[in-house]
């Protein structure tokens, strides 16, 4: 669970805080989270969530949604944050993650390929991976 989310509007670029000004430009780290959901059918409807879904993660199954976020790299605050069905790939949301004015993105493993896909064609980022 999430305790110090930072979040500030996509669209908002700089954020002034006291007498610090953020400017989100230089990079974005790119992950995703899982969020658990009940998989019981005990419920009056007798059936599970239709916008809930099954996942694998190492050898352990996970029923619920992923979370992908985008965090600018320098100063640590989310600035997109887009939820799908946890069958869903890491990599089908990087384009949706990014602001438009980073220079890199970072990410884990599950985002190799991503500069491949049509989404992301001509995007002038240096996509870094570890």
């Amino acid at each position: 669970m999430v305790t110090d989310l930072k979040l500030i509007h996509p669209q908002r670029l700089a954020h002034q805080r006291g007498d610090q000004r953020l400017i989100l430009r230089e990079g974005t780290i790119v992950d995703v989270t899982l969020i658990a959901a009940p998989p019981s059918t005990k419920n009056k409807a007798k059936a599970r969530d239709p916008e809930m879904h099954q996942t694998k993660k190492g050898n352990n199954r996970h029923f619920g949604m992923k979370a992908h976020i985008g965090v600018d790299a320098q100063s640590g605050l989310v600035h997109t944050v887009v939820t799908t069905a946890a069958n869903s790939s890491d990599v089908s949301q990087t384009h949706a993650l990014l602001h438009g004015q980073e220079r890199t993105v970072f990410g884990d493993a599950g985002y190799q390929g991503v500069k491949k896909r049509p989404e992301n064609q001509g995007k002038t980022v240096e996509w870094l991976w570890r």
